[in-house]
């Protein structure tokens, strides 16, 4: 080894000891006669010096290092005087006097600092990510996630659970988003499928009898990128057999998270504990979205009763269409200008809404507005409580179809919170999101879509709506939102065929497609298949929130870009001709 010790982890209990370091050159300083160098591996820092007069060869060679070159440091820890330690360093009490330097490496110039968070183009850093993830932000996001990671399977193996892998080449089952396809050389026109989640495979599994299955899951989906979401990603796959409600994996995952963060991101505080449960049509009602942030209140109302019989022709004609009318106090907000409620007018444009009707509570108690005298005084007062305003709130309107107003109205929420500051990133607010609807009718398609996938169980008092009235049926999903993210889901599987195959008709799913799809599955369930259930929580989203990152990138080690490229490596890339033809491979021009 080149190394005795960690250079971030010397301290004054390690005086007089001769050691061996070895990193990269973090900094170097000149003063006068003395030459310094901060040397840096993935523990930290430490401070070395090389004196010209007891070791003039070590200080030559420290004279001509420069950042990011590797060195091998043989010395001696010793105190720093007193008045140069350095309180923002571990090991500022110490540092190492060099007597033998040795270049492991040099290092050509980086395109952007290492040594210090400088703003630096994301295409820069992602194409040499080898350096970015030298950084310090970056190091400790990697390492955060290894413990994440680390603590999960502590937790489930001390609970019973088996770790068992599943096939990353397994058979296309077209659902969701789409597969990544990967052609066979040895069956011409055939192909495997990447996994989107290892969804059929841990429920076969229950029915082999391991009882509890869980996995650190690589997951692939071809879909459109932005920020929580890429194109392979990791989650946690987890199942259990014997359970009835969903409260039994409930109980087992609140717990783990709640420990998980008191144990790796004490400086955190979870918001609520237990964890609030909202059922799916109170998430809508009260924050315009299953994915309700809880850090923050300014929760949504539904004005319409009070708005119906106003002169306002958009209210009229929104209403008149079986639309709605729904409002946000934005509190504290009333000195706004015309630009700035323009702004937030073209912010929720952006989600389909018309338009953005206000009203200015000044601190005189009078309402400024262009909507104002169509509104009679008793329907302002009604909205003043309705929305609990006070003098020097801002009261914003959207008036549209149902999914319209939810829409731009809970991302104007966000948005109004982040400028008021009220969306702390160092609370989490955990909570529970239920009684999801089972199933949306697709107008285009013209058939019923499940909300989650098409082996979730209804609820069982919901099942006699199967074939009467499914737009009332409910599902026995679970998600688990995390301020504004959802980062778990999860359900009560169906475990027999005869319901199984009755989802299918539900969605017009060919028997004849179903059983080459999913014969599998259905001859499975016919041999003993034990009641179970599970969930998938998105690790790259959960370690990005303890990490307060802004987007999964930041935690991945080498991630893709917003356009699914590695621009690193440049992949994807052409392949070869011979490789093509040996997969039976023809390239059509588009053109």
């Amino acid at each position: 080894m080149y190394k005795t010790h960690a250079c971030g982890l010397l301290r004054p209990e390690h005086v007089g000891q001769r050691v061996s370091l070895a990193g990269w050159v973090n900094r170097r300083r000149d003063h006068g006669g003395l030459t310094f160098i901060d040397l840096r591996d993935r523990s930290g820092i430490v401070q070395v010096v090389a004196n010209p007069d007891t070791s003039p060869e070590a200080h030559q060679i420290l004279e001509d290092v420069r950042n990011e070159w590797v060195l091998q440091v043989d010395g001696t820890v010793q105190r720093r005087p007193k008045d140069m330690e350095n309180p923002a360093l571990p090991t500022g009490e110490v540092e190492i006097e060099a007597d033998g330097i040795h270049v492991l490496n040099q290092a050509l110039t980086p395109p952007f600092a290492i040594n210090e968070e400088t703003e630096v183009d994301e295409m820069v850093r992602l194409k040499y990510r080898y350096l970015d993830l030298r950084r310090q932000r970056l190091q400790y996001n990697l390492e955060l996630r290894h413990q994440v990671i680390k603590f999960i399977r502590d937790y489930l193996d001390e609970r019973g659970f088996w770790e068992i892998e599943t096939p990353i080449l397994f058979k296309t089952t077209p659902e969701g988003a789409r597969d990544y396809l990967v052609p066979s050389r040895v069956h011409p026109g055939e192909f495997y499928a990447l996994p989107q989640s290892p969804q059929q495979l841990k429920q076969l599994l229950m029915v082999a009898g391991v009882e509890r299955y869980f996995q650190i899951a690589r997951c692939f989906r071809d879909e459109d990128q932005r920020g929580n979401r890429q194109p392979e990603f990791t989650q946690l796959d987890l199942e259990m057999s014997f359970i009835n409600k969903r409260e039994d994996i409930m109980d087992l995952i609140e717990p783990m998270y709640t420990e998980m963060v008191e144990k790796l991101v004490p400086h955190m505080r979870i918001f609520q504990s237990p964890w609030p449960r909202l059922t799916y049509v109170e998430a809508l009602e009260r924050f315009g979205t299953d994915r309700p942030d809880l850090r923050f209140e300014l929760e949504l109302a539904d004005v319409r009763e009070i708005v119906r019989d106003s002169d306002f022709n958009v209210f009229k004609q929104v209403l008149s269409n079986n639309g709605t009318v729904r409002g946000l106090n934005a509190r504290g907000c009333g000195s706004y200008s015309r630009k700035d409620i323009d702004e937030l007018t073209a912010y929720v444009k952006e989600f389909g809404a018309k338009g953005l009707a206000y009203l200015i509570l000044d601190e005189d108690g009078s309402v400024r507005s262009p909507i104002a005298k169509f509104l009679t005084e008793e329907m302002l007062e009604n909205l003043k409580t309705r929305l609990s305003a006070k003098p020097g709130d801002l009261l914003l309107f959207v008036a549209d179809q149902a999914e319209v107003v939810n829409e731009s109205l809970s991302r104007l929420r966000l948005l109004i919170g982040d400028r008021l500051g009220l969306r702390d990133p160092d609370i989490l607010a955990f909570c529970w999101v239920v009684d999801f609807p089972y199933a949306f009718w697709d107008e285009e398609e013209q058939r019923w879509e499940p909300s989650q996938h098409l082996f979730t169980s209804p609820l069982p008092e919901d099942i006699h709506l199967l074939d009467t009235d499914p737009a009332k049926m409910r599902g026995t999903q679970y998600d688990v939102v995390l301020n504004g993210d959802e980062v778990s889901g999860g359900s009560i599987r169906i475990h027999e065929r005869e319901l199984q195959e009755r989802i299918f008709k539900l969605i017009g799913l060919d028997p004849e497609v179903a059983r080459e799809r999913f014969g599998h599955m259905l001859e499975a369930f016919e041999y003993g298949a034990p009641p179970h259930g599970g969930i998938a929580a998105g690790l790259d989203r959960l370690v990005m929130i303890m990490a307060g990152e802004p987007n999964i990138r930041e935690v991945i080690a080498f991630p893709k870009n917003q356009a699914a490229r590695d621009v690193m490596a440049d992949s994807p890339s052409p392949a070869e001709a011979e490789q093509l033809e040996e997969l039976h491979l023809r390239l059509i021009d588009k053109k």
